[in-house]
C-alpha cells in the first residue's frame, strides 16, 4: 500500500503530540514535523504545565471532559513509569482557593484528577479572604524537558523534523499529501484565522525548594507552581497583547500577589522571568477540511486555539486529530504521483 506523506506544522505541545499519535497510529503514514522553532524555543517551553481546565463555550462538555481524561491518564502513566525524570511528568497536589463562591461548585473535570475534595475550613485560615476551595492531585508537564523527550519517542516512531518556516499552506501543498495545522497563534498569518489571538503571559521562575503544593487563586490570575527545579509564579492573562518583553509592573505584580498567598516566597530568589503569547481563540479549532493548494484538492486536519491549555488538552485533541486523519484518507485517498 502506497505510504501516506503527512506534514505536521508546529512543534509546541499540541504539534509534537499530534505528531506523535499519528507515527505511532498509522504506521503507514510518513510523518514529517516541520517548525522553525522547536524546543526550548517554543512558547509551550515556558508554560507552567499544570493540568487544570477551564471550560470552552462551544465545545461539548463530554469533549472536554475526553481531552482531559486522554491526557491526563497519557501523562499520569508516564509519571508512574521509570521515564518520569527524563519526561519531566510529575504528580502534583495542592490548593484552588476562590474569594468568592463559584457558579459551579466543581470544575468538569473534578472526578477525572486525584482526591479532590473542599477544603475544611482549617485549610482555609491560611489564606484570609478566600471563601473555599478545593484540594487534590494533577500532574505537572515541565515542556523543557517533556518536548525534547516527545520528539525522541516521534522519531523512533519513524518520524521526520524538518526546521524551515512555513509562509503558506501552498507551499507544502505538493510535497504532502495531507496536512496537519498545529501552527497556533502562527494560524492567524497562515489562515488568516483573526479569531485566534496573542494571550500575554509573564511569569517568573523562584528558588524555592521548602515549596511542595501548588496554590492557584480560581481567578486564574495569581499561582504558585512547585516544579522539578524551581516554582513557577505567575501570572499574567493579556489578551491582544503582542508584547514579549518583561514588564517591571507585572513582575512586581506578580510577587506582591503570589507572596499574599505564601508569605515564605519573600525569602525566594528569583531566577528568571519568562514572557510568552498564548494562542488564544473562543474554541480550539479541531476539525477537518479540503484545501485547493498546488493546483489539488489536499486534506487539511486542524488542532490549534488551546489558549492556556495546551499542555492540559494536548493529548486529547491530538488522539480526536489522528481519527480525523485516518477519516480524511478515507475520503480523499492519496493519488500516486505520475
Amino acid at each position: 500500500m502506497k505510504t501516506v506523506r503527512v506534514a505536521v506544522v508546529g512543534a509546541g505541545v499540541v504539534g509534537v503530540s499530534t505528531a506523535v499519535c499519528i507515527a505511532e497510529a498509522l504506521p503507514l503514514c510518513s510523518v514529517t514535523l516541520i517548525a522553525d522553532r522547536f524546543s526550548p524555543d517554543t512558547t509551550s517551553d515556558g508554560a507552567a504545565g499544570i493540568l487544570f481546565a477551564a471550560e470552552f463555550p462551544d465545545v461539548p462538555i463530554a469533549t472536554q471532559r475526553r481531552w482531559f481524561r486522554s491526557s491526563f491518564r497519557h501523562l499520569l502513566a508516564i509519571a508512574q513509569s521509570e521515564e518520569a525524570p527524563e519526561a519531566g511528568v510529575t504528580l502534583s497536589s495542592g490548593w484552588q482557593i476562590f474569594k468568592e463562591l463559584p457558579e459551579t461548585p466543581k470544575p468538569f473535570w473534578w472526578d477525572l484528577v486525584i482526591g479532590f475534595r473542599a477544603m475544611t475550613s482549617g485549610e482555609l485560615r491560611r489564606f484570609p479572604g478566600h471563601a473555599c476551595g478545593q484540594f487534590f492531585t494533577t500532574l505537572k508537564c515541565e515542556c523543557r524537558s517533556y518536548l525534547p523527550w516527545l520528539q525522541r519517542r516521534f522519531r523512533g516512531a519513524g518520524g521526520r523534523v524538518e526546521r524551515r518556516r512555513v509562509g503558506s499552506l501552498q507551499e507544502l501543498g505538493g510535497d504532502f499529501d495531507l496536512l496537519v495545522n498545529c501552527s497556533g497563534l502562527g494560524s492567524r498569518a497562515l489562515l488568516g484565522d483573526m479569531q485566534v489571538e496573542p494571550v500575554r503571559g509573564q511569569v517568573l521562575q523562584v528558588e524555592a525548594p521548602w515549596l511542595q503544593h501548588f496554590i492557584r487563586d480560581g481567578d486564574g490570575k495569581t499561582y504558585i507552581y512547585p516544579g522539578v527545579r524551581s516554582v513557577t509564579i505567575g501570572g499574567t492573562r493579556q489578551a491582544g497583547d503582542w508584547r514579549l518583553g518583561e514588564d517591571q509592573t507585572d513582575t512586581e505584580g506578580i510577587v506582591e500577589r503570589c507572596r499574599r498567598l505564601e508569605p515564605s516566597l519573600s525569602r525566594a530568589k528569583v531566577l528568571g522571568c519568562w514572557v510568552g503569547l498564548r494562542p488564544g481563540r473562543r474554541n480550539p479549532r479541531v476539525e477537518k477540511e479540503l484545501l485547493q493548494l498546488g493546483g489539488r484538492r489536499v486534506p487539511v486536519v486542524h488542532n490549534y486555539g488551546h489558549g492556556g491549555w495546551g499542555v492540559t488538552l494536548a493529548w486529547g485533541t491530538a488522539v480526536d486529530a489522528v481519527e480525523l486523519v485516518r477519516q480524511s484518507l478515507q475520503e480523499t485517498p492519496p493519488r500516486s504521483k505520475l
